[in-house]
């Protein structure tokens, strides 16, 4: 049982998801078309500052920040750019559901506000990938439901 608030809680979720996705666009990179390299790139990077940025958060709360785990299971193979786009889209799902729910269990404005931030910005980057996918409509009312 965890002896974090669930602010703290949410925090440490959305790092395992950051620490997740990051992973993931590892192997996005690996078998993305080579026309998407610097979106692959730029959403890599973007993963990493939301991941050290939330890191920081955990610590200003004098919250030991979770280590990532060595490695991730993909929820399905990845063998294409095809499927490695639909990897990314998952990424940014999965992101996007734990952004949430910090924003729903914050307690103070600066969590609200990064969670916000940071949901907005898997939400852009999914309805990004969604369109490479030809999926109509690329974005949601409501991102980050379960």
């Amino acid at each position: 049982m965890s002896d974090l608030g669930p602010e703290q809680q949410g925090l440490v979720d959305a790092l395992h998801a950051e620490y997740a996705a990051v992973f993931a666009y590892g192997i996005v990179a690996a078998f993305s078309n080579s026309t998407r390299t610097e979106l692959v790139a730029t959403n890599t990077a973007a993963h990493r500052a939301r991941r050290d940025a939330t890191i920081d958060a955990l610590r200003a709360a004098s919250v030991a920040a979770p280590v990532p785990e060595p490695a991730y299971a993909s929820p399905f193979p990845v063998t294409d750019a095809v499927s490695a786009a639909q990897l990314a889209a998952q990424a940014e799902v999965d992101t996007s559901v734990a952004w949430r729910s910090l924003i729903e269990r914050s307690q103070s404005g600066a969590t609200r506000d990064m969670g916000v931030q940071a949901l907005t910005d898997a939400a852009v980057r999914l309805a990004t990938w969604q369109q490479i996918l030809g999926v109509s409509p690329s974005s949601t009312a409501f991102p980050g439901q379960p």
